[in-house]
């Protein structure tokens, strides 16, 4: 059975967790849970502590950042709906974006995944006019993709949600408190 929430204030974004993981998704990313405060890191109905109470030090912090990067993913998510686009393929619009015409095989490597993966993730992308290939000039045997006018953009356009889902999420902190905060993921991504 899928289990619905009310995810951002959406009503009906389904989570396709089921059953057994519900319990995860509560831990993870606060999508079952649908209340204001997502950054509790434990089922406060049992009885347990949220996350600034509890005394588990590393494990605390552990479930208060799944919470938020779980909310970020839901968020990202909702925001490339309109698109009908993924967050592999939207990764994908911005290496192409970020480095223009590349192989196949050059943009797996850049996204870290097969390069079966990549090739359908290009098609699809391709089916939207999103992105085209056309052959290597300085290969025959390889083909380019590339970025179409249309997919530069949609990617313009998804770039300016996304930045206004993330504002919601992080409007809660003080310019200090989120320089901070990047500099601590910063280091922590070293």
């Amino acid at each position: 059975m899928i289990q619905g929430s009310e995810t951002a204030g959406r009503p009906g974004i389904r989570s396709g967790r089921t059953g057994a993981d519900s319990k995860g998704a509560k831990q993870a990313g606060g999508a079952e849970s649908g209340g204001a405060d997502e950054t509790r890191g434990a089922d406060q109905a049992g009885g347990e502590q949220t996350c600034g109470e509890q005394t588990g030090g590393d494990e605390s912090l552990a479930d208060a950042f799944r919470s938020v990067s779980g909310r970020l993913r839901e968020t990202s998510q909702e925001t490339l709906a309109p698109w009908d686009i993924n967050p592999s393929q939207f990764r994908a619009l911005r290496v192409l974006n970020h480095h223009g015409a590349i192989r196949l095989s050059d943009l797996s490597g850049r996204l870290h995944i097969a390069p079966r993966s990549a090739t359908e993730v290009v098609d699809a992308l391709e089916s939207r006019g999103l992105v085209e290939r056309r052959p290597d000039p300085s290969d025959r045997r390889a083909t380019l993709a590339e970025l179409t006018e249309h997919g530069t953009g949609v990617l313009r356009a998804i770039r300016a949600a996304r930045g206004t889902e993330a504002e919601r999420v992080f409007d809660r902190l003080s310019p200090a408190d989120r320089d901070q905060l990047a500099r601590i993921l910063r280091q922590l991504q070293s």
